[in-house]
């Protein structure tokens, strides 16, 4: 808890220092580096962002990272940005950097998000309904949990509990992949009306691709709720005020559920490019760049949301 009251203090020091109006930034704000960590509601947001910071005049860099070194890269100064610090599950990535200050918080922009432990629902309805029903199941299940990414904090949530035994799932065994590769197995899995436990989350396709359940019980692990979350943007520590044209664009963004669904599914079942995803929602929904981009100016001064509008091809 006393990350989390850390975490809200950051919070209250960024949003103070990003509240006025500035015109433009320095030259050494034009690059933007952003860590994208593979999972697509991360991907979908940083595609948006970046492609908002294009059109400003901005050089945004996306560069694919795993979450340990996406906040050691911020600590060195080897990235700028980080859109996908999920919370609780991220506290054990985060805590050290809070707490030597390396890292700044400057909002939450996702408010509502889940991340736990999911099955199918014929697999549900079988009985597999919480995390001390996985090991009645060994036997179909083949003793494996599905992950994604080495690194992960879900992957090591699962890890602790098979190293402690937790639930009785010992002999169980992670298998790590990347989101898409888990997702072939869940597909796998569905197609063949077979058992399979692995990491789900909300906002994401899978939720409407696939018939699914979350596990109850698995609050010590990833939080109550279903590992109910919020997402927070992470800057460097003092981006903010480096470049505070950028602080304060990052300090507008809020994505909702609904809004990245949509952006997801173009990505994985419709398979646009990112920001081809991107440039598509925001022609659709053109009103949320108003508070996106209120007091925030092109990188040489100029109002930026008539620049960006233009850019899309939609009406002021």
């Amino acid at each position: 808890m006393r990350c989390f009251a850390r975490l809200a203090a950051a919070v209250g020091l960024l949003a103070a220092t990003t509240t006025a109006v500035f015109a433009g930034d320095p030259a050494s704000c034009k690059a933007v580096r952003f860590s994208d960590i593979g999972w697509t509601d991360v991907t979908a947001t940083t595609a948006t962002t970046a492609m908002i910071l294009k059109d400003l005049g901005y050089a945004p860099k996306i560069t694919v990272l795993s979450v340990p070194v996406t906040f050691a890269s911020l600590k060195n100064n080897n990235l700028d940005v980080f859109l996908g610090n999920w919370m609780p599950s991220m506290e054990g990535d985060i805590r050290a950097y809070l707490n030597d200050h390396s890292v700044d918080v400057v909002r939450a922009n996702l408010k509502g998000a889940k991340y736990t432990l999911a099955v199918p629902t014929y697999t549900y309805d079988a009985g597999l309904h919480d995390f001390a029903d996985i090991h009645k199941f060994a036997t179909q299940l083949h003793h494996k949990i599905y992950g994604i990414e080495p690194g992960n904090d879900g992957n090591r949530h699962v890890l602790k509990m098979i190293k402690d035994n937790m639930f009785d799932l010992g002999n169980f065994q992670l298998v790590e992949s990347s989101e898409q590769g888990m997702l072939a197995e869940v597909a796998r899995a569905v197609r063949d009306h077979k058992p399979i436990v692995f990491l789900g989350w909300e906002p994401h396709p899978m939720n409407k691709l696939y018939p699914m359940k979350y596990l109850t019980g698995g609050d010590a692990l990833f939080g109550p709720n279903y590992g109910e979350a919020t997402v927070y943007t992470n800057t460097r520590a003092g981006y903010s005020k480096a470049c505070p044209n950028v602080g304060k664009l990052l300090a507008n963004l809020e994505f909702n559920l609904p809004m990245e669904d949509d952006m997801m599914n173009m990505i994985l079942t419709d398979h646009d490019d990112p920001g081809v995803a991107a440039a598509k929602y925001l022609k659709a929904h053109p009103e949320v760049l108003d508070a996106w981009l209120a007091g925030v100016t092109t990188f040489d001064g100029q109002p930026a949301l008539p620049v960006v509008k233009k850019d899309l091809g939609v009406s002021s």
